[in-house]
C-alpha cells in the first residue's frame, strides 16, 4: 500500500508541476476568465502517443473540482485513445481538460467518458484571447490543451476516454470511497496530495462575471 501511496503522490506532484510550469507563462498560458469559469481542471503529464501504422495514447492523470469551500481532494484518472494512420515513433505530450459546466461535470464522474462520443470538448483559447474565450467556454463542455516539445496551444482531441485510476484512487481514499463524492467535497484532502488542488487553486479564483454560473 505505501507503494502506491507514494505514486498517488508522484502523480499529484507532476500533475501540479505540469499546471505551474503553463500557468507561469501568461502571454502562452490558459487565460485566467477561462480558468475562473471552471468546474473542473484534469492534467496529465507525459501522455504517450506511438505505435506503426496504429497508434494509441496512454497517460495517468489527477483531476480536482470546485467546492463551496474550495478545489475537491484529488482524484485519479487514465487516459486512452486510439488512432489510425502513420506514426512512427513515439511522443510524450502534457494534457490538460477544463470541464466548464454541469455537462461536462457529470460526464467527470462517469467511470468512462469518451471525448467526441458522450462529451463535447473544444480547443481552449490561450494568452490573451479572452473575447474569444467568452464564446468558447459558454458552449463547450470541455476546453482541452496540450504542451508537447515546449508549445503549449488549445487541442482538437476526440477518440479519448477517461477512466478511474482504481489503484491509486484506494490507496488514497479506501475500497468504499466514491469519486462523486470526493470532487463534491466531502472528503478532506490528504496532506501528501494537497499540493495539486493547492496549486489549481492559485491560478483558478472565479472571476466576478463567473459567479452564479
Amino acid at each position: 500500500m505505501a507503494q502506491l501511496d507514494n505514486d498517488a503522490a508522484r502523480q499529484a506532484q507532476k500533475s501540479a508541476n505540469v499546471f505551474r510550469e503553463i500557468m507561469g507563462t501568461p502571454d502562452k498560458a490558459i487565460p485566467r476568465g477561462v480558468i475562473g469559469g471552471a468546474r473542473c481542471i484534469g492534467v496529465f503529464p507525459a501522455v504517450f502517443k506511438g505505435g506503426f501504422f496504429v497508434g494509441g495514447r496512454y497517460g495517468r492523470g489527477t483531476a480536482t473540482c470546485r467546492t463551496k469551500l474550495g478545489w475537491s481532494a484529488p482524484i485519479f484518472l487514465k487516459l486512452r485513445g486510439g488512432s489510425v494512420g502513420l506514426q512512427i515513433g513515439g511522443q510524450a505530450t502534457d494534457y490538460i481538460f477544463l470541464f466548464m459546466n454541469q455537462n461536462g461535470l457529470r460526464n467527470l464522474l462517469n467511470s468512462k467518458v469518451q471525448i467526441g462520443g458522450e462529451a463535447s470538448a473544444a480547443a481552449g483559447p490561450v494568452g490573451r484571447e479572452a473575447g474569444a474565450a467568452t464564446d468558447i467556454k459558454m458552449g463547450s463542455q470541455i476546453l482541452s490543451y496540450s504542451r508537447s516539445k515546449g508549445l503549449f496551444a488549445g487541442a482538437e482531441i476526440k477518440g479519448v476516454n477517461f477512466y478511474l485510476d482504481q489503484n491509486n484512487m484506494r490507496a488514497a481514499y479506501g475500497s468504499r470511497t466514491e469519486a462523486e463524492r470526493i470532487i463534491r467535497g466531502s472528503r478532506v484532502t490528504p496532506e501528501y496530495l494537497r499540493i495539486f488542488p493547492d496549486t489549481v487553486a492559485r491560478y483558478a479564483y472565479r472571476s466576478s462575471r463567473s459567479e452564479g454560473r
